[in-house]
């Protein structure tokens, strides 16, 4: 005789929305997964944003199938008895299905094949030409190369972060390890502790660490009254030098960007040494150990420090354009407060997420992720398949009166350059009561 259901409502099932005390719902079943919090591949920021709520489309969305038999041991015997599906989340679930069955999430390509192979040839002629070369216009250009195998290089670190690009787990661990730690210098640990909060809780200004740029950048005034980061867990303080900062974000927009490689050198650093539980420490410091071996010694190659200086700050310049594209995919979206529920996940994907417009020919320069909607839907398909799921992801938008909002570079450029001056306009206001110095004063006097 089969035994009878016990439920719960969705408000008693928020109550368990804490470490140590952390309850999930999926399609109606509820687990607890207090101790699975340590333990869970993808970090506990995704567990921690969702806790007490429903998580079907995101679990549906980083999941493949072989994941819901393991769910049976969380499961506490309890189902939600007033939970109602959305028709944006069943027609998400249905397409989402059609995909598996397609076998859109396994059919790989050789993108990465390709990918790799241009790292490899761009890296052997940065070492040639640095190693036996004495023209300063050809170290230069080494230098512009370079950046260019970063850029190529963290889009196969992102997609073996995401999905099985490889035959095996060991062989897309390696790829992630050595396109990340390795030839780039950045933790892999550090981006997916950091990119799967984002994904999961897109453009939330206390959930995202992605638009967590406090003192640097503000997208939004609201970050004016120095809101709670509840990934980092510390309050993102807008003070005095926040406020000069940002006044002027939209000039210094641009310039920030073509040395925002050091912020991550820096997030890989202190991640690497704290005292947080981090996957395969020893494999990510022992990686980025390679990494600043075989950098600065090619460094040490150049001849003279003039030359050494050029080379370093023009490798970082042109990864300004990879930064660049990132922001531009949120910067200018819609914000707010607080984490997605469990109905409305795919409408806040939509609302914080901009596509960048460009011919197919020029997907190799975005790696896949001009499709960003697309790819935060479905962040385990292949970034050769998102072009033709496109259409779908629009007519499903236009279904249900979502936004889909797809710009060229240049457009997207201006809009998020109007965001974030119009921020910084809102932060001038000397009416807010924030502490002034005599520079924000001095600089501020005329207006």
């Amino acid at each position: 005789m089969e035994a009878e259901k016990k439920y719960i409502t969705t408000e008693e099932l928020k109550e368990h929305n804490k470490a140590g005390d952390l309850w999930i719902s999926i399609q109606g079943k509820v687990y607890n997964v207090s101790e699975w919090l340590k333990d869970h591949p993808g970090g506990d920021a995704p567990l921690l944003s969702f806790a007490g709520r429903d998580v079907t489309d995101a679990f549906i969305a980083y999941h493949p199938g072989t994941a819901w038999k393991h769910l049976d041991q969380f499961f506490t015997g309890y189902y939600v008895k007033d939970f109602v599906v959305s028709e944006i989340s069943k027609d998400y679930r249905r397409i989402s299905n059609e995909f598996t069955k397609l076998g859109l999430f396994e059919k790989k390509g050789h993108g990465i094949f390709y990918t790799l192979t241009c790292v490899a040839i761009m890296l052997s002629m940065v070492v040639y030409g640095v190693v036996k070369s004495e023209s300063i216009l050809v170290h230069m250009g080494c230098a512009v190369v370079l950046g260019m195998l970063w850029i190529q290089s963290a889009y196969v670190g992102h997609d073996s972060g995401h999905y099985q690009v490889m035959l095996s787990p060991g062989y897309n661990k390696f790829a992630q390890l050595l396109a990340g730690n390795c030839l780039t210098g950045i933790s892999i640990a550090w981006w997916k502790w950091t990119h799967n909060a984002h994904h999961i809780a897109c453009n939330s200004l206390d959930y995202d660490p992605d638009l967590q740029h406090i003192p640097v950048f503000a997208v939004s005034s609201k970050f004016f009254k120095s809101i709670t980061s509840r990934f980092y867990g510390r309050e993102l303080t807008f003070d005095s030098l926040s406020r000069f900062m940002i006044s002027y974000q939209h000039w210094t927009y641009y310039p920030v960007m073509c040395v925002a490689r050091v912020n991550l050198f820096v997030q890989t650093l202190l991640l690497l040494l704290s005292k947080r539980p981090i996957p395969n420490r020893a494999l990510n410091i022992m990686g980025t150990l390679v990494f600043w071996t075989w950098f600065p010694l090619l460094v040490s190659c150049l001849p003279t420090w003039t030359e050494r200086t050029m080379f370093v700050l023009l490798s970082f310049a042109v990864t300004s354009v990879q930064h660049v594209q990132f922001t531009l995919n949120h910067f200018s979206a819609d914000v707010y407060l607080g984490h997605p529920g469990g109905n409305d996940w795919f409408e806040k994907q939509a609302a914080g997420t901009i596509d960048i417009s460009c011919s197919p020919w020029m997907d190799w320069f975005y790696g896949g992720l001009q499709f960003q909607l697309e790819h935060h839907l479905f962040p385990r398909m292949p970034r050769c398949q998102l072009r033709n799921i496109s259409p779908i992801v629009v007519d499903l938008c236009k279904k249900h009166n979502l936004p889909y909002r797809s710009l060229s570079f240049w457009d997207a450029n201006v809009s998020t350059l109007k965001t974030l001056r119009t921020a910084a306009l809102q932060a001038r206001d000397l009416t807010n009561p924030i502490p002034k110095n005599l520079v924000w004063e001095a600089v501020n006097t005329h207006g």
